[in-house]
């Protein structure tokens, strides 16, 4: 097993939280913040406060602010940046990647403007070949993860051997990963849970129960496998861990930024005092309008998510979303 540095490229919650999964793991970590006072705080105190409070992390992990010196040798470089700033970010950084390094991607959405999904966006960004690229997905709300409590996630590639390679590199005695090769079914699932998330964090923070969620987070996972089954995907990815487990997870649980976001939609606050209240990125916001502008493009009906665009671009009152998705024609379910 290749036993070369991992340099991860972002230190908000979910890069920090991966970057203890893998020194947990054994490997030496490189972890890479615009903040010089957050890779400092790592190195001196070995706490990312910032971003990730009250976690102990590993001693395997080395904070910097300069990205030459995070992937000087790194066989495995995880990009863990919001979505939708990831191609500016990593443009400037290409020529500074190992020629054999695989690059792993954290990131859930899709890119606007170009409707790309993330795997798209690393290798047009850093001008690499689809099979040095790897996805990982699933059930992993950070803080959870952080504390050390058990999961499982997907790590998908096109390569067999680089899936393989980043599965070993992840795997710890809390965090167990599976491979796939269904890439673009694994990355919309991680897109398109978000928006569930917000059209279920919405009923709730109006006062809906579980009905409401559940009937959300079903007809929610028939949206996902349409529109992926329309782009290539496999059906079967979308009842898996990165597919359902991780929907399930994003929409019920208070960890999670996005249903977070939209309960304060419904509790009647406006985006940006939602989004201020919340703290952190909600992907969902914004991949909301690519998801649908990608299922504009295929001819994809996603109900939910065009509800929850209306809703974040102001176009819709969170009090109208609800009759607007029941009153839409009777159908068979499996339809």
């Amino acid at each position: 097993m290749n036993l070369s540095p991992v340099a991860v490229l972002g230190a908000g919650a979910w890069g920090t939280t991966f970057a203890k999964v893998l020194a947990d793991a054994g490997r030496e970590v490189r972890l890479w913040s615009r903040e010089e006072s957050v890779a400092a705080a790592i190195n001196a105190t070995h706490r990312n406060e910032q971003f990730l409070p009250g976690i102990d992390l590993p001693h395997g992990i080395t904070g910097t602010s300069d990205p030459a010196a995070a992937l000087a040798g790194a066989g495995i470089v995880v990009v863990a940046i919001p979505s939708q700033v990831a191609r500016g970010a990593l443009a400037p950084l290409a020529s500074l990647i190992e020629p054999d390094a695989v690059v792993v991607s954290l990131m859930k959405g899709v890119e606007l403007s170009t409707d790309r999904l993330m795997s798209e966006v690393v290798a047009e960004a850093l001008g690499i070949s689809d099979d040095r690229i790897v996805v990982v997905s699933g059930p992993n709300l950070a803080k959870e993860i952080a504390v050390g409590q058990p999961t499982a996630t997907v790590v998908a590639s096109t390569n067999e051997d680089a899936a393989k390679l980043v599965a070993q590199a992840c795997g710890n005695s809390y965090f167990r990963p599976y491979t796939n090769d269904d890439v673009v079914g694994i990355e919309l699932c991680g897109a398109v849970k978000n928006v569930i998330a917000l059209a279920v964090g919405i009923a709730q923070g109006m006062g809906y129960g579980w009905n409401t969620a559940a009937t959300l987070i079903n007809r929610g996972l028939v949206e996902m496998t349409r529109l992926g089954v329309a782009l290539g995907a496999r059906a079967e990815t979308f009842a898996g861990l990165a597919g359902m487990g991780d929907l399930v997870a994003t929409c019920a649980s208070p960890l999670s930024r996005n249903h977070s976001v939209g309960s304060n939609l419904g509790k009647g606050l406006s985006l940006d005092e939602a989004i201020a209240a919340t703290g952190g990125t909600a992907e969902g916001v914004k991949s909301s309008q690519s998801v649908l502008e990608l299922a504009t493009k295929h001819g994809v009906e996603m109900p939910i998510t065009a509800g929850v665009v209306a809703v974040v671009t102001g176009a819709m009152s969170v009090e109208d979303l609800g009759p607007m998705l029941l009153s839409r024609p009777q159908k068979a379910e499996g339809v």
